[in-house]
């Protein structure tokens, strides 16, 4: 069930709905504020659409990063579960 929450980022007041508990929701809120502030003190323009903007290829390129990782990942795992699963029947 979604729940509607009151989050803050740049400022402005939104409400969003999430399915996530409410301590997920700020976890998210402030991880996104932190991001937000550290990319917008290094640069010297104050306009909050470049700060966004940045912010989100950023993150995108970590969040590719670690799919990708979890794709090359991906057969050691079930390697080692299959392993695991021969240990444990010996």
């Amino acid at each position: 069930m979604k729940t509607t929450h009151l989050v803050t980022v740049l400022g402005r007041e939104l409400s969003v709905r999430s399915s996530a508990p409410a301590e997920k929701v700020q976890a998210v809120e402030s991880f996104v504020n932190a991001r937000l502030q550290e990319i917008g003190s290094a640069l010297k323009s104050g306009d909050a659409h470049l700060v966004l903007m940045l912010a989100l290829l950023n993150t995108s390129e970590e969040l590719l990063e670690l799919r990708d990782s979890a794709e090359r990942d991906a057969p050691i795992d079930v390697s080692l579960r299959r392993l695991l699963e021969k240990l444990e029947k010996t």
